[in-house]
């Protein structure tokens, strides 16, 4: 079985909680490393480091960017 998602990021260490709230998981910080991916040992999210992997394939999550986050 494959990946539950696959999330691309710019940095070289993710934090996932698992999503949905008080329906995650505790907070952890996973690093990449040199293979530029990780999967988390919880939820099975996998994090993939974008200019160690390349262009993202089509259908994969992105997180928003700090700009797209805010309401301006």
């Amino acid at each position: 079985m494959g990946p539950f998602e696959t999330i691309y990021i710019d940095e070289t260490v993710a934090v996932c909680n698992g999503g949905g709230g008080p329906l995650g998981h505790p907070r952890v910080y996973l690093n990449l490393g040199p293979a530029g991916k990780i999967e988390c040992p919880y939820c099975s999210r996998l994090f993939v480091n974008r200019a160690m992997q390349g262009a993202d394939p089509g259908g994969a999550v992105t997180p928003p960017r700090v700009s797209e986050e805010r309401n301006v």
